[in-house]
């Protein structure tokens, strides 16, 4: 008995450890960024801003706060320590068309359960998987490329699709957080985007690279990209299997076959404002109108009488407020770092890791791009980690004599394959504030992601983009 009350209090030591770790963490990494003195140029401002980074992302890793709570403290830090010029440019982030997008794409993923479609889906899915886990997730990843031909907006697929899958999981009684869970989950907040990213318009991704880069044509950048973001998808749904291979052994006791009935009214409204929404994002180049124009176009429909589905009281209870608040204070994070010149100094530090590696170009590929890992870590938004990184890639390898176009996508590859936190991608933002995989689950995860693209790159890109006319050496 004693023996057992001695392993009893240490069990508790370890887990009151743990749990306090997840509060020092953040706290000393936030002063040891205020207090040490840095390499290279970073003025005070610069020095500051990064500390509230460097704290925001261990919080938004460790979860130890909400993370929309995380997002507002880092802001009001930004304006107490003046690493901004005023509170106005700390929320710069809430004026951000993407935020609004992500609000148009929400409630259309709330109109798709509450009409009953989702339900509908759900129940289909699970009649094709014949109640076979390992079947769905085939399925699940197996649907991914082909439904960014049709949705390319990986943020709105998982809108739609978090809901889905969120029935299919009740049905067969799995519990949030289980490890059939968490494999779902992280296949559609982590994977499901890489199949936007082969596609130009595939989302602002693409065609933000493809624009730093002097433009690529659809076909040309579907030709280049297909092979390794599809390589990618595989790969990494595979080691997400291997992971969760045990969750992938339990049945549903029950096979839930798929209703032969109508669609129902409700069900009917939100396909067609999704073709609507949907008909807009790809007919972009004729119109010229930004993504966020329809999805705003869509929140309306669902919300207004004779088109809606839902209720004004419905989506202000139901919309998952969070992902908003998220996402907006990551873009305000990511403008506070370019202006306090912390990206520029990012930008520095790659530059000086890669040099000494300029006589083998493969390993300054692979030097090249943990460092952009690094740097990815560190901003939240992809937008900006691509004018920070390619523009720096093109300057290399034009002084270098490598080819400026694959380097570009070298860099953009290593960024968007993996993230480390919720709040670097909105499409992720979807899923995970949902609760079903941690904070320390989706860092991992990037980490594995991260290492796959290096070998990706290296093993299947450089080969490839030599065949088809893009040699990484000029």
């Amino acid at each position: 008995m004693v023996q057992l009350g001695v392993v009893m209090n240490r069990a508790r030591h370890v887990l009151s450890f743990k749990a306090n770790a997840q509060y020092f963490t953040p706290a000393i990494l936030f002063i040891g960024l205020l207090v040490i003195r840095l390499p290279g140029d970073l003025s005070s401002e610069g020095q500051r801003v990064l500390a509230v980074m460097g704290m925001a992302v261990t919080l938004w890793i460790t979860q130890a706060f909400p993370l929309a709570v995380t997002g507002l403290l880092a802001v009001i830090l930004l304006v107490l320590l003046r690493g901004v010029p005023n509170v106005e440019t700390a929320l710069i982030g809430f004026s951000s068309p993407v935020a609004y997008f992500l609000i148009g794409v929400l409630a259309l993923g709330l109109a798709a359960k509450k009409s009953g479609l989702a339900e509908h889906a759900a129940r289909v899915f699970m009649s094709k998987a014949r109640g076979n886990p390992r079947l769905l997730f085939i399925q699940m990843i197996a649907s991914f490329p082909v439904m960014a031909f049709l949705m390319p907006s990986a943020t709105t697929r998982n809108a739609i699709l978090v809901h889905i899958y969120e029935e299919v999981l009740s049905t067969w009684h799995i519990p949030q957080g289980a490890p059939l869970a968490k494999a779902v989950m992280l296949g559609l907040g982590s994977l499901n985007r890489l199949a936007s990213t082969a596609l130009l318009t595939g989302g602002m991704v693409p065609m933000f690279a493809a624009s730093l880069l002097g433009g690529v044509e659809w076909f040309r950048w579907f030709l280049l990209l297909s092979v390794p973001y599809y390589t990618l998808l595989v790969v990494g749904g595979i080691l997400l299997y291997l992971r969760y291979w045990k969750a992938f052994k339990v049945f549903p006791s029950a096979v839930v076959l798929s209703e032969t009935r109508q669609w129902s009214v409700q069900e009917t409204k939100v396909v067609a404002v999704a073709l609507i929404a949907a008909l807009l994002w790809f007919s972009d180049s004729l119109h010229s109108l930004p993504p966020t124009v329809p999805a705003l176009i869509a929140l309306v429909l669902v919300l207004a009488p004779g088109t809606g589905v839902l209720s004004w009281s419905e989506f202000e209870r139901e919309l998952g407020w969070s992902n908003f608040f998220v996402l907006a204070t990551a873009v305000s994070l990511a403008d506070a770092l370019v202006q306090s010149g912390v990206a520029g100094w990012l930008a520095a530090g790659i530059m000086e890791a890669v040099i000494p590696f300029k006589e083998t170009p493969v390993v300054m590929a692979l030097v090249f791009m943990v460092a952009s890992s690094l740097v990815r870590v560190a901003i939240p938004n992809i937008e900006g980690y691509l004018a920070l990184v390619i523009p720096v890639s093109i300057s290399l390898a034009e002084g270098l004599g490598l080819n400026p176009l694959v380097c570009g996508l070298v860099v953009m590859i290593a960024g968007d394959a993996a993230f480390f936190y919720p709040a670097q991608s909105a499409s992720g933002v979807v899923v995970y504030t949902r609760g079903h995989v941690t904070g320390g689950g989706i860092f991992w995860f990037g980490i594995i992601m991260s290492l796959v693209a290096y070998a990706t790159v290296l093993l299947v890109a450089l080969p490839y983009w030599a065949v088809v006319g893009e040699a990484l050496v000029l």
